[in-house]
């Protein structure tokens, strides 16, 4: 027989309250893994190369930081939904 008392009441309603913020960790974490994928498919497709053509000393490391810059945006607006997929699989296989 289980006992209900103040602490397991409070217990039980602690984790509870925890489930959104472990949910939006996820999402972060699975938004975060999209941008990393946009920027590398940025880079891959040569807009890099495109803007750090003539730019001297350093444009490599701006042109990288840019593209991460542009990857956040797209994902910020939607991106390519890959970030859902993960959050829904990640949460599928939560115990």
């Amino acid at each position: 027989m289980i006992e209900f008392t103040p602490q397991n009441i409070s217990s039980a309603s602690g984790s509870l309250q925890k489930a959104p913020d472990i949910d939006e960790r996820i999402m972060e974490k699975a938004r975060e893994f999209e941008a990393v994928f946009v920027a590398q498919m940025l880079k891959d497709s040569g807009m890099g190369k495109a803007l750090s053509q003539d730019s001297g000393f350093g444009g490599d490391a701006f042109s990288s930081i840019l593209l991460e810059q542009y990857a956040g945006k797209i994902v910020e607006n939607g991106g390519f939904g890959l970030a859902d997929k993960i959050y829904a699989q990640l949460r599928s296989q939560e115990v």
